[in-house]
């Protein structure tokens, strides 16, 4: 069910209580199908502060995040669709767990142990290069589902020898579970079954703290851990450099709005017609310890002003890649999201945490290689508040 506002909440802003979008109540029944010869559904997880998330398996794709604002009124922060047939016509990527290896891959080939390896290409836009995995990567893929309890999902996919062109087999598990804080935990296991292997994942969450997909999300203020940026050529391809963002538009080490800078005439903000772009994060200790947090590296914070929501990012990964919703455009069907809103253009963010783009091809990048027997882990914590 979907939260109501907490009782005895003080009043601030009369403006924003006018401009609260309620969320929408997701019908199971329209998620309920079969592709490809699996199951699809629509799971549901809750906790006792305020907190609903909807995940289908299908792409293992979030379509909702609940959470209050300061006044405790719940608000959808995180744009996503209401039937299986949206889902399947929408963006891709909105809400998926992405793999067997997320972001780029130059050319669609890479070498390992001597071995060039061709992938499928189809990055679009005349670019030619292996995007989020390939044509089957797990985005399009149905998983296999359990629900664990009131607040936990686990879902499982196989990825075979030679899909998308990639070597060996590896079996992957994805569990999302809710803390007690209103914090969403993704978990993630991979192993590489047979043979030597290379992986990377991440969530690809696009989010509005407003809780109105139709909002602009340029006002929103970002905080990211990190000093250094991937320099990126026009494939949007690193080329190796780590450039420091002392003095320039990518620089959010203090909060700063996304709308600040991002018309700024700078080559990198040009070639990504806004952020979409990997950053190095910095180390630094927590300001305090929570459980399920050990070993985390704090990637960002995001906050909202008109209902002061709040969301912080913490993960294993050694990097973040902004993206600031340039790529929506408010096209039907496959902008058309919850309760017939379109998607216009900027009008949700992600911090998808990963390893670097196009790993495989840079030695002096943090490898992404998987051993035989072997098995990556990895965490990302997506933790919501409010500034009341």
């Amino acid at each position: 069910m979907i939260p109501t506002p907490r009782s005895g909440a003080t009043r601030r802003s009369t403006a924003a209580d006018a401009a609260a979008r309620p969320p929408v109540a997701l019908d199971r029944e329209r998620f309920r199908t079969v592709v490809d010869g699996k199951p699809v559904d629509l799971f549901a997880l809750e906790n006792e502060g305020g907190m609903a998330v909807r995940i289908t398996n299908y792409g293992a794709k979030i379509q909702q995040i609940v959470v209050p604002d300061r006044l405790g009124r719940p608000g959808d922060v995180v744009l996503g669709y209401e039937s299986i047939e949206a889902v399947i016509g929408g963006q891709p990527s909105m809400g998926a767990f992405v793999g067997r290896y997320a972001n780029r891959i130059a050319g669609g080939q890479f070498t390992l142990d001597g071995v060039r390896y061709r992938l499928s290409l189809n990055d679009g836009n005349g670019r030619p290069n292996t995007l989020h995995g390939g044509v089957r990567g797990s985005r399009v893929r149905v998983f296999d589902a359990v629900q664990r309890s009131r607040s936990s999902v686990e879902m499982s996919l196989l990825f075979e020898e030679a899909d998308d062109g990639f070597p060996g087999t590896l079996s992957l598990r994805v569990r999302y579970h809710l803390g007690a804080d209103n914090d969403l935990f993704v978990d993630y296991a991979a192993e590489a079954r047979d043979k030597r292997t290379v992986v990377n994942f991440t969530s690809h969450a696009f989010f509005n703290l407003s809780g109105d997909p139709a909002q602009s999300i340029l006002d929103t203020e970002i905080e990211l851990n990190a000093s250094k940026v991937l320099d990126m050529d026009p494939n949007f391809i690193p080329t190796g450099a780590l450039l420091d963002v002392t003095g320039t538009p990518m620089d959010f080490r203090r909060p700063k709005s996304l709308g600040a800078d991002i018309e700024a005439e700078y080559p990198l903000l040009r070639i990504g017609n806004g952020y979409d772009h990997a950053y190095v994060l910095d180390e630094r200790d927590p300001p305090a310890q929570r459980a399920g947090y050990e070993d985390l590296r704090f990637v960002a914070r995001a906050r909202e002003e008109t209902f002061g929501r709040t969301m912080e990012v913490w993960s294993t990964e050694p990097s973040v890649h902004l993206v600031s919703g340039n790529g929506l455009a408010a096209q039907d069907p496959r902008d058309r999201g919850k309760g017939g809103v379109l998607f216009p253009f900027r009008s949700g963010f992600c911090l998808e945490p990963q390893h670097y783009p196009d790993s495989v091809n840079h030695p002096a990048f943090p490898s992404t290689v998987l051993d035989a027997g072997h098995t990556y882990e990895g965490r990302i914590v997506y933790r919501f508040g409010s500034d009341g």
